[in-house]
């Protein structure tokens, strides 16, 4: 036999934004994680607004952007078993698309999630005057307490995030779940609703499925992949989940059924309990059917569990951005303050970083109060298509380089690539730029949305010509492949 004959394991990299870390989530953890991630203020509050102006048509909406979301979910997946990191798709883009695509991946992600805590900390506000006491206390004072909670919450270990993420989760799909149960009841027992009597027909005798055209529609888009942002998390989180390789793929591969079910279905029922029109941008859908229905203390009890949904997705956030910045700052590409750990094992420094701009939310609230949701969703939601459109960037190269023997895919993969990337990434280029065109907004907020970002993108190239010469390229280290499946053999035997 020639040495050409002989197999050669390929080499795979690790990041040594990894060092540190506690691998303090356990596998209930990470279930949860993927899950709670896919639902959360874009369905508790968001979903309200966007039936007010998009009719029953919504569930289309979720429907199709609930499949590019698997899509680019499930290539994120592909890598994450392929080297689980917590630094995920910035680490992901770091090996695949250089040290400038890790630098634009990380800030779009961090935009991303800076303005979701802005958007999560105007909610709690929002629920909050649910109850009209509350409403003396300024809306601004509610999302600065809301921030600080969670703010001290975050910088204690790792597991601490997990077990409350784990039971915000809990009450989130409980919550879900009792919902779409009572609804079913009252439709196929026409129990009134409010002057409502419950039907499916209700769902079309508003002006029909489109009741506004095809134009809130595109417009829409935007909003939903905001609602489905976070569903990335669980990339974050297999950087310090145990077995993280046999987890995922299982996390990952129900999270399509859940898109539907919860979303989906959710959205249908709402349209068959009460009319479309019945629903608005400053109440959760949710508390709009339990306090017309005549339950005693029904939408009290709802407008709990929306407000634990909203504190679980700023949980999420300031731990996902956290993460995010201490890998950029261990490459040059962020302030070297956000690459701190404390005693904790947690990059506190980076945490702090997000929470200080969250403050900005809270003035949003103090200056803005009826339009502070829609201003940060609308820029949220094109960090996140950035965010997608970059793993889908990465896994395509990713896909490449495998097919030039330079790496191994593993058995758990996305399907019918780069296809299914390229797809998808046309779909959010299409959505991001209907904004512009297609505004159905109140003075013309997608317009000055577009305005923001771009303003965001000039600051950010001249923020890399800032770090460029600081940027250290020596991030990523090469070990074999028979070495990673000995390393994973050796901490199994720990474990």
């Amino acid at each position: 036999m020639s040495t050409s004959d002989i197999p050669h394991p390929t080499a795979q990299h690790v990041d040594k934004a990894d060092s540190g870390y506690s691998k303090g989530l356990r596998n209930r953890h990470l279930q949860m994680i993927a899950i709670g991630g896919s639902i959360g203020t874009g369905l508790f509050l968001g979903a309200g607004g966007r039936l007010a102006a998009g009719g029953p048509s919504l569930a289309i909406v979720y429907a199709l952007c609930g499949i590019f979301a698997f899509i680019m979910v499930r290539a994120l997946g592909e890598m994450s078993v392929y080297r689980p990191s917590s630094g995920a798709f910035v680490s992901y883009a770091r090996e695949f698309q250089g040290e400038k695509g890790a630098y634009i991946t990380g800030w779009l992600f961090f935009l991303d999630w800076a303005t979701t805590v802005m958007a999560d900390i105007t909610a709690v506000a929002l629920y909050m005057h649910y109850w009209a006491p509350m409403g003396k206390v300024p809306q601004w004072v509610f999302a600065l307490i809301a921030l600080v909670l969670v703010f001290a919450l975050n910088i204690m270990a790792v597991k601490f995030f997990g077990e409350f993420e784990f039971w915000f989760a809990m009450i989130k799909v409980a919550a879900i779940l009792i919902f779409m149960v009572v609804a079913i009841v009252v439709v196929v027992t026409q129990h009134p609703v409010g002057d409502t009597t419950p039907s499916p027909v209700l769902m079309v005798n508003h002006g029909g499925i489109f009741p506004n055209g095809l134009a809130p529609m595109v417009v829409l888009a935007l909003g939903v992949v905001f609602a489905f942002g976070g569903t990335e998390m669980v990339g974050v989180a297999a950087g310090e989940a145990k077995e993280a390789a046999k987890v995922l793929p299982r996390a990952i591969n129900s999270m399509i059924i859940r898109i539907f079910v919860f979303y989906v279905g959710s959205v249908i029922l709402f349209t068959w309990v009460l009319p479309w029109t019945a629903y608005s941008g400053n109440e959760s859908p949710f508390v709009s059917f339990f306090s017309r229905l005549g339950v005693p203390h029904a939408g009290d009890i709802m407008n709990i569990v929306v407000l634990t949904a909203a504190l679980s997705s700023l949980n999420a956030g300031l731990y996902a951005t956290g993460r995010t910045l201490r890998s950029m700052a261990m490459a040059g590409e962020a302030p070297h303050f956000a690459a701190f750990l404390n005693k904790n094992k947690v990059p506190s420094h980076g945490i702090m970083i997000t929470a200080g701009l969250g403050l900005i939310g809270v003035m949003i609230n103090y200056v803005y109060p009826t339009n502070a949701f829609n201003i940060v969703m609308n820029l949220a939601g094109i960090g996140i298509a950035g965010t997608w459109i970059s793993i889908l960037v990465s896994h395509w190269l990713f896909v490449r380089k495998a097919k030039q023997g330079l790496i191994t895919r593993p058995a758990y993969r996305l399907p019918w690539a780069p296809v299914l990337n390229i797809i998808t990434i046309a779909f959010l280029l299409a959505i991001i730029v209907a904004m512009a065109f297609t505004d159905i907004h109140t003075d013309q907020m997608g317009i000055k949305t577009i305005l923001m970002f771009v303003g965001i993108c000039v600051l950010m190239v001249i923020g890399w010509f800032a770090v460029r010469d600081k940027i250290r390229p020596e991030m990523l280290d090469k070990m074999l492949d028979t070495e990673v499946t000995e390393e994973k053999a050796a901490d199994k035997e720990v474990s």
